[in-house]
């Protein structure tokens, strides 16, 4: 069963970079998630879809699929380009853009 080997992007609600610096080994998923008629649950038979594997360093997470026999995909991160601005060019003179409240 494949692997996919990537760096978590930040989410919405973070401010900081936490939790974006580890590497991640998930597995694909091998089976489709059914639903329980009955209770409205989501289940599948697929074991391997709930392990999610932490490492230090992208090489640390290669060596492991190849060392286990795991095919694997490298998905790189985009980078980022940080906005340097401060709450202050909200209220200076000049500013370009509408005000709007």
């Amino acid at each position: 069963m494949p692997a996919r080997i990537y760096r978590p992007a930040k989410t919405a609600m973070q401010s900081g970079e936490a939790r974006t610096k580890e590497w991640l080994l998930e597995f694909e998923p091998a089976s489709r998630a059914e639903r329980d008629p009955l209770m409205g649950w989501t289940s599948s038979a697929d074991t391997l879809a709930q392990v999610r594997l932490e490492f230090a360093t992208k090489d640390e997470a290669i060596a492991y699929a190849t060392r286990n026999g795991i095919a694997y995909t490298v998905i790189e991160p985009k980078p980022r380009t940080p906005i340097q601005k401060s709450y202050a060019e909200n209220f200076k003179f000049g500013r370009i853009g509408s005000w709007t409240h």
